[in-house]
This record gives C-alpha cells, structure tokens and sequence, in this order.
C-alpha cells in the first residue's frame, strides 16, 4: 500500500518579491494597509489597492 503525501495547489508570492534592496538598503515596493498595519501589504491593481486581510480598498485618483 502507498501513501501518497498531498500538496497545496496554487501559487504561493514569495515575500522577498515585496521588497528592493539597493546595496546595504531595502525598501518597500508594495503599499501597507492602514488598518492592519505593518507586514499586511496590499495588492495592486488597474484602480485600486486592496487588503486580503481586512478587505479594505483605495481607489486611484
């Protein structure tokens, strides 16, 4: 009998994408939400920055 180990499916983003470091700096590319604070970035998109954790949405002007 063979046990088959499960995986998650999907794409997990990596956290070192949020981030640019230029020699001894690093800097933050992504926006933080302003509701929950530091380490919750937001997604960007065509008109708006959304937050997955509280659901919060700014929209461009």
């Amino acid at each position: 009998m063979t046990v088959e180990k499960k995986t998650k499916k999907g794409f997990s983003p990596t956290v070192s994408s949020y981030y640019k470091i230029d020699g001894d700096k690093t800097t933050r590319i992504r926006k933080i939400c302003s509701r929950c604070g530091k380490g919750t970035f937001m997604a960007e998109h065509k008109d708006r920055h959304t937050c997955g954790k509280c659901g919060l949405t700014e929209f461009n002007q």
